[in-house]
């Protein structure tokens, strides 16, 4: 599994809140959620992104509250992937849950700038800058979980066994 894509580069701490604002909460419509996602620190990202496209963000992506509704939305607009130094714990296991990439890489991190074209292998963890031509190792998930992200997430998963 591969994605390619710009990126859309933002700074450490970037919580829940910011990802998808608790006054868009009611209502569980996916769509209508992720109409709203970033807006809070970048309005421009639902006008701009594209599928495929790359958030790199810097220490503990997703802090805040529980809420599954941050990894959803950023994966409704189609994402593909948030490469991030850290994860908050729950955001972590979220995104597993319902099939959304994520990789930890404090390097690409650093050295990735917004707007830069990136590739990224799952399988093997590597991660192109195909805009400076330096590539980056992340751990790739090990095959268990790499089968729940390519299935969609855990329930999914558990449906096609």
């Amino acid at each position: 599994m591969n994605t390619e894509g710009k990126v859309f580069k933002y700074g450490d701490n970037v919580d829940t809140d910011v990802i998808i604002p608790a006054r868009y909460l009611n209502t569980s419509n996916a769509n209508e959620l992720a109409a709203h996602c970033m807006e809070d620190i970048d309005r421009e990202f639902v006008k701009n992104v594209k599928p495929g496209d790359v958030i790199v963000a810097g220490w503990n992506f997703g802090c805040g509250s529980s809420r599954e509704h941050a990894p959803l939305v950023i994966k409704t607009c189609k994402t593909g992937c948030v490469i991030a130094k850290s994860f908050a714990r729950i955001f972590y296991r979220n995104a597993i849950n319902i099939g959304m990439p994520i990789l930890e890489c404090p390097k690409a991190c650093d050295e990735i700038s917004a707007g830069d074209r990136v590739s990224i292998d799952f399988d093997s963890g590597v991660i192109t800058d195909i805009t400076t031509g330096k590539t980056y190792q992340a751990q790739p998930f090990p095959p268990f979980i790499q089968n729940i992200i390519k299935a969609g997430g855990l329930l999914a998963a558990i449906k096609n066994k």
